[in-house]
């Protein structure tokens, strides 16, 4: 059955979508020398890279999880999995944003550092694959859910409390270097 693979399948995608969009992310304003005056500037580090990551979240998880039931009908998931599919992918989307732009910052002056980041972030990307698509799994099953999706939430919290500084020093390695 399609039903039994949607889970992973959805959640593939948006690791996916996460991982092709973080090399670009701040690649056009480290070529045209605005990350060097955004890290120049007076304002905190911190809500600068909050910003990026939050628009880069807002694009590409946030939209996904707003078409992930639509994908998930065409996989013939059950409707009552719905609910899940979404709370997990707005919860872990937030987190492959913040991974992913952590690699991003790190390979930022390099050439092709796509193949970098996913070397870099992939093995980090895993726990909130596991749990994502575990969360949608145990919705299936008609188990508890609140587990799956409160070891997310806490991965969400210290994503978003750790990974600016986390991509602020990046940023200043890479273009330092």
């Amino acid at each position: 059955r399609l039903a039994d693979f949607a889970p992973g399948i959805l959640w593939i995608i948006a690791l996916l979508a996460n991982l092709l969009s973080a090399e670009g992310l701040f690649r056009s304003d480290f070529e045209d020398g605005s990350l060097e005056q955004l890290l120049l500037s007076p304002q905190p580090l911190y809500l600068s890279v909050l910003a990026y990551v939050l628009a880069h979240w807002l694009l590409t998880g946030v939209l996904l999880a707003v078409i992930a039931p639509l994908f998930a009908v065409m996989l013939n998931l059950p409707a009552a999995a719905l609910p899940v599919l979404v709370a997990s992918l707005l919860l872990g989307s937030g987190v492959l944003s913040f991974v992913g732009s952590i690699g991003a910052a790190l390979t930022v002056g390099l050439r092709r550092g796509g193949m970098l980041i996913a070397l870099l972030v992939l093995p980090f990307y895993m726990p909130v694959l596991i749990f994502g698509a575990g969360a949608v799994e145990a919705g299936l099953a008609g188990l508890p859910v609140a587990p799956f999706l409160a070891i997310l939430g806490a991965l969400f919290s210290l994503a978003a409390a750790l990974g600016p500084f986390a991509i602020g020093a990046g940023l200043r390695i890479s273009v330092d270097a």
